[in-house]
């Protein structure tokens, strides 16, 4: 009986190290899509405050320039990943932030590419 109970506890403790890599994996899949989540958020705070930087521009160079600033400054995200594209036309202007999100949450970072996250933003024109 004693042997019986033994090898009963050997089993449980060989099949807990070898689910215990998939457990952790998954774990640091689940942080990593929230941290992904977490940067989508901020990107698409981002767009909002660029826009409303370009929206109060007269000139289109100073528009592009206040957008850029206003997304830096919106906090959160690395300045060196992040591009703001701005057009104009007669009544709106339309704004396109887009991030290159890196995946570096240990271990699951190196299976996932870089996302890129955009998000598009249109206000009207304030400046007229």
């Amino acid at each position: 009986m004693t042997g019986t109970a033994h090898s009963t506890r050997g089993q449980a403790t060989v099949e807990f190290v070898m689910v215990l890599p998939l457990v952790a994996m998954v774990c640091l899949a689940v942080v990593q899509v929230a941290v992904v989540a977490r940067r989508d958020v901020l990107v698409a705070h981002a767009a909002r405050e660029a826009a409303r930087a370009a929206a109060v521009e007269s000139d289109s160079t100073a528009a592009v320039t206040a957008a850029r600033e206003a997304a830096v400054r919106s906090g959160g995200l690395d300045a060196s990943r992040l591009k703001v594209i701005v057009s104009r036309d007669v009544d709106d202007v339309h704004v396109t932030v887009r991030y290159e999100d890196p995946t570096d949450v240990a271990m699951v970072g190196r299976l996932v590419r870089s996302v890129t996250l955009q998000e598009r933003v249109t206000m009207r024109r304030e400046d007229r």
